[in-house]
């Protein structure tokens, strides 16, 4: 198993045995309540998020215990927008992950809940790390400024031929914030400099746009068995994106040159970033 596989998997692994356990610890929630957001919450995935937050602070300190708390609040809070952005009057998707959607399995009126239910439980989580600023820097990357503003961007440009500058403000926002806040708090939370901040905040940034790149260049290149969802849906829906305004070439050019800019970024770290340099390569190359 090569190395980027290895490191995902293991800070899968840790992050789904906290977030079991934090679930746990819901006492009075209804259990129709707890069955869809464990449905939507276990349902795989690459558990990205919560691997850079780990994987950062690991860089930083040598180890990835205080940003555990951060690490559940990003899959929680990944995971109530996949539910909010499948629902019909978003993006109306029948499938994730392989299997029916939130709204599809438990009604429209209980998935809304279920991710009202982890957006706000993820503050819960976060708080656990005793970090002030680090609740408040992930509301702000969540919100209306951030993944939530993103939406209401795609929203809008739906039918429209956005510009290259509208289309990265729209996922620098819809997507990019959430992976960008993800490296940040995991080298926050684990005592970094401003410094180390800084340059992992900006690899937070460049892989934030390969992963955007790498996703709307699968949207037509994928297989619906690969990713668990149909393909081809953001030109059904008249979504612009990078291939669709640059062709396939250009786009994964601009992707190559986000990963380089994203290495570059770790240039003040040693071997311990190694694997944060492959994981860059391996987002804009992946099948899924």
């Amino acid at each position: 198993m090569d190395p980027v596989t290895t490191f995902l998997n293991a800070k899968a692994e840790r992050t789904e045995n906290a977030l079991r356990a934090y679930l746990a610890a819901w006492v009075g929630a209804p259990s129709s309540l707890v069955e869809a957001v464990e449905y939507s919450l276990f349902a795989g995935g690459k558990r990205l998020r919560p691997a850079l937050a780990l994987g950062a602070a690991e860089i930083v300190s040598g180890d990835d215990e205080a940003a555990l708390p951060a690490a559940c609040a990003l899959e929680m809070i990944h995971t109530y927008s996949l539910i909010h952005d499948d629902l019909p009057a978003m993006d109306d998707d029948d499938m994730r992950r392989g299997r029916p959607t939130c709204h599809i399995r438990f009604g429209e009126a209980l998935a809304i809940l279920a991710g009202d239910a982890l957006l706000t439980m993820a503050f819960d989580v976060i708080a656990k790390s005793g970090c002030v600023v680090a609740v408040s820097t992930l509301a702000r990357a969540a919100g209306a400024a951030g993944m939530v503003g993103g939406q209401v961007y795609d929203l809008d440009g739906e039918g429209k031929a956005l510009g290259l500058a509208e289309l990265r403000r729209l996922h620098a926002c819809k997507t990019g914030a959430l992976i960008r806040v993800s490296v940040e708090l995991g080298a926050m939370l684990s005592g970094a400099s401003d410094a180390q901040i800084r340059a992992l905040t900006r690899y937070g940034e460049e892989i934030g746009l390969a992963f955007q790149i790498a996703d709307d260049i699968l949207n037509v290149t994928g297989t619906e068995a690969a990713l668990g969802k149909p393909v081809g849906s953001d030109e059904a829906r008249g979504k612009s994106t990078y291939p669709g305004l640059l062709g396939l070439d250009e786009a994964r050019r601009l992707g190559r040159e986000a990963v380089d800019r994203a290495t570059g970024a770790l240039d003040g770290f040693g071997p311990e970033a190694d694997t944060f340099r492959a994981l860059a390569a391996y987002i804009i190359d992946r099948d899924r």
